[in-house]
């Protein structure tokens, strides 16, 4: 672990940012980078797999799955 010093500004920004009132600043610096990151060639793989099943008409609406079991 290592301790950084911040101006009490970013302190307050980082405050708005927190999704719970007991998250840490770490978790909230880690959601922003995540937000800036390069999806893996994974991710990408994956999604653009789902945009073809979309496509192709290989998707049920929620309803259609509550339907079909009855729920």
């Amino acid at each position: 672990m290592t301790t950084i010093q911040i101006s009490v500004n970013l302190q307050e920004e980082l405050s708005k940012r927190k999704l719970f009132d007991r998250e840490t600043y770490e978790e909230v610096i880690w959601d922003i980078l995540e937000d800036t990151m390069e999806l893996s060639d994974e991710t990408k793989r994956n999604i653009e797999q789902s945009r073809l099943e979309i496509k192709q008409g290989k998707v049920h609406s929620l309803a259609d799955v509550r339907k079909e079991l009855g729920l």
